[in-house]
């Protein structure tokens, strides 16, 4: 389903983006944290948190589930990952700047997320919030099903 045609650009291009972003904002992206980025941007499925503590226990961490969770949620607060909440497991944001109203297409086949956004939807969403008088955090849709090249290689 990805587009990604050499995945380590992908990881390239998170990290560094990562990188900047951490100095403009004036915080840090330490080891660990730098270290668990790149092992969600591993592909492009989703990864479970003790996944991760399975894959740092090797390392020279403190492999924890707390030292895990908090670097997570540095990664969440700061957008440069995401949760997909309907597996419980985290993905790699490709737009870390802009990652408050998308959506993401999950397929049940070959486990893939795409990250999307469509002003048209976001429109739609935040009409029936202001309809409802309901303020939101972010916006984030998960549509599971099976993308073509599964379909295609169903046949």
């Amino acid at each position: 389903m990805s587009n990604c045609s050499n995945h380590k650009i992908c990881i390239d291009s998170a990290l560094s983006e990562a990188e900047k972003i951490c100095q403009q904002k004036n915080i840090r992206l330490t080891e660990i944290r730098k270290t668990i980025l790149k092992i969600i941007w591993q592909s492009h499925k989703a990864t479970k948190a003790y996944d991760i503590l399975d894959q740092i226990s090797g390392m020279n961490f403190s492999a924890k589930p707390p030292t895990v969770y908090r670097a997570l949620d540095f990664l969440l607060e700061n957008g440069f990952i995401h949760k997909i909440n309907s597996l419980n497991s985290y993905i790699g944001c490709p737009n870390p700047l802009q990652n408050d109203q998308c959506y993401f297409i999950i397929c049940s086949s070959c486990d893939e997320i795409e990250e999307c956004s469509d002003k048209g939807i976001t429109n739609a969403i935040e009409s029936v919030m202001n309809k409802n008088k309901f303020s939101h955090k972010n916006i984030a849709v998960e549509i599971n099903g099976t993308c073509n090249n599964c379909l295609d290689n169903r046949k």
